[in-house]
């Protein structure tokens, strides 16, 4: 079994060596892993094989057959957990900054996935994997905050159901650089990937996705604002790049703005989560308390 995959080379990619370009398409597939594909004929441009160092240009069919990868045996952990709530059909938890949701090439081991194992046993759903067992949705590594885990399938379909309607609460809290100009309101402008940073996102028009973000400013201090997110949408880091377009990104996020003395990424947290429950048909929500990196930084940035 294995899949393929096909890219065309935009302009911002024209003239790229072969390796380097597959590599910045693909987001989960680094240089060294784009070359091993090319050097097993796995690689094709315009339907001709090529080596890895010819530099397609703009227009250019890119076709990679991607071999499935080898089994991984993810392993239960003693992680201590924050769960808000528990039930047989899932549970809330409160991630906190700096661990990961789960096993990816770099982080196999100490993630939230890892702890769910431990905790659950094999009371998980399975529709994303043995890599991401229970995983409804995720948040950033260095993004605090609630998510919901899923432990039988149905209640992962339903859940999963709410959040592609648009039914399902999810409401953050971050500090922004700068002030908005009206206190509240929406930003909807579409994300799709970076066109030259395969492992960034970006508003754009090509290849995106519609992506809607309302927000609610909280304070204002001299130079940094606490504000209220609501998400309409769930794109990858849409948070980060709708506020980081609006010449606001949240403070500390690396990526999209500039770093922040004393913080380790993004403050950003995930507040509040809200949901029709799979089984009962009633409706949760569960509201978690700002965690203690988040109130100091609010008492550095209001002095």
């Amino acid at each position: 079994m294995s899949e393929i995959r096909e890219y065309t080379v935009e302009d911002a990619l024209s003239g790229t060596r072969l390796d380097k370009l597959i590599s910045d398409a693909f987001e989960d597939i680094t240089r060294s892993a784009a070359a091993k594909l090319i050097e097993e004929g796995r690689v094709s441009v315009n339907g001709k094989k090529a080596a890895k160092s010819a530099k397609p240009v703009s227009g250019d069919v890119i076709s990679a057959n991607i071999p499935d990868p080898e089994p991984l045996e993810v392993t239960a952990e003693n992680i201590p957990v924050d769960i808000v709530y528990e039930d047989d059909e899932l549970l809330v938890v409160n991630k906190p900054k700096g661990m990961v949701v789960h096993p990816a090439a770099g982080n196999y081991s100490g993630t939230l996935v890892n702890a769910l194992m431990y905790h659950c046993k094999d009371r998980l759903s399975s529709i994303n994997g043995v890599i991401r067992p229970g995983i409804v949705h995720r948040i950033d590594k260095l993004t605090s905050g609630l998510l919901i885990v899923a432990k039988t399938d149905k209640s992962h379909l339903g859940l999963a159901e709410q959040i592609k309607a648009h039914s399902f609460t999810r409401e953050y809290q971050a500090v922004i650089c700068g002030h908005f100009k009206e206190s509240e309101g929406t930003i909807d402008a579409p994300i799709g990937r970076h066109p030259v940073d395969r492992k960034k996102m970006c508003v754009t028009e090509k290849n995106s996705k519609n992506a809607v973000t309302h927000y609610y400013t909280i304070e204002e201090f001299e130079r940094y604002s606490h504000i209220r997110l609501r998400l309409e949408t769930g794109r990858t880091h849409q948070i980060r790049v709708h506020t980081a377009y609006m010449g606001h990104p949240v403070l500390g996020d690396e990526v999209y703005g500039k770093s922040f003395k004393g913080i380790e990424g993004q403050c950003l947290h995930a507040k509040k989560i809200g949901f029709i429950h799979p089984a009962t048909g009633e409706y949760m929500e569960f509201d978690s308390e700002l965690p203690e990196y988040f109130k100091d930084i609010l008492r550095r940035v209001d002095r």
